[in-house]
Parts: C-alpha cells; structure tokens; sequence
C-alpha cells in the first residue's frame, strides 16, 4: 500500500487514499494552520474505530446477526511529552437489535485480539467497553 501526501500550504497537507479518496489535515490555527482539515491524531482515533467496526460487522454477519444501529466512543489519552503519542484508546461499542451479548464479546474480542489491523499497528493501550440495547456489558474484554 502507498500513497502520497503533498503540502499545500501553511501546516496543510492533503492526499489521496490508494482507493480513491481525498484526505485533507491541517493543524489548529494557535500553532499556525487554518484549520482547513482534520488533525493527523484524529484521523488515526477514526481509523482504530473504523477497522474494527468493519471486522465487528463483518463477523456479527458471518453469525447472520444484523445490528439495527451500532455506534463507537472512542476516547485517546495522549503523553505530556513529545512526541504526544496515544498512551491509551478505550472504545465503547453501542449496539441496538436483536443480539446475543456472547455473539457480540465473541466479535469485539476477535477484532481486538486478531484482526484490527490499525490498532495492532499501534503501541498504545486499548480497552474496550460495550452496551447492546442500552444495557452496559457486564463482561471484561
């Protein structure tokens, strides 16, 4: 996988994904930017959220369960220091529908332990909470 990333100005960089899609970063404008697109460090809390949904969904499916909803809080704690990396991601995942709390555990920690290629990616500690139907998870993952 590739891709380029150009500089357009300021602290503004923009590019496009090896499948076609714009991305645009920019920083605050306290540090010189404008603004004008997302920060680096956001992309990234998207992404962890984004590949594991896309391998909850995929696996909820394969057990031929469909979530009437399903959203991601997801929280990242940053070290004081430079370079700020994430020390620690936690994400709460909230599902609706008709779903068995052990078919949803079995799909969480397949996509923490084994698929999640972004957070694998990472050296960060992340945690994970869930609630289907509005009802918090009483299980550890």
């Amino acid at each position: 996988m590739e891709t380029t990333i150009k500089w357009t100005g300021k602290m503004a960089f923009s590019g496009a994904t090896p499948s076609g899609h714009e991305i645009k970063m920019d920083a605050a404008e306290e540090i010189g930017g404008e603004n004008s697109g997302a920060r680096p460090t956001e992309l990234l809390l998207n992404a962890v959220a984004g590949c594991t949904g896309i391998d909850i969904i995929s696996i909820l499916q394969k057990m031929r369960l469909e979530p009437k909803s399903f959203q991601m809080q997801v929280k990242g704690q940053r070290a004081d220091e430079h370079p700020k990396r994430f020390t620690a991601i936690h994400i709460h995942y909230s599902l609706e529908g008709d779903l068995p709390e052990d078919k949803v555990i079995r799909a969480i920690q397949l996509s923490k332990d084994k698929y999640c290629s972004v957070s694998h990616s990472l050296n960060a500690n992340i945690t994970v909470s869930y609630s289907i139907n509005g009802v918090e998870g009483k299980n550890h993952l």
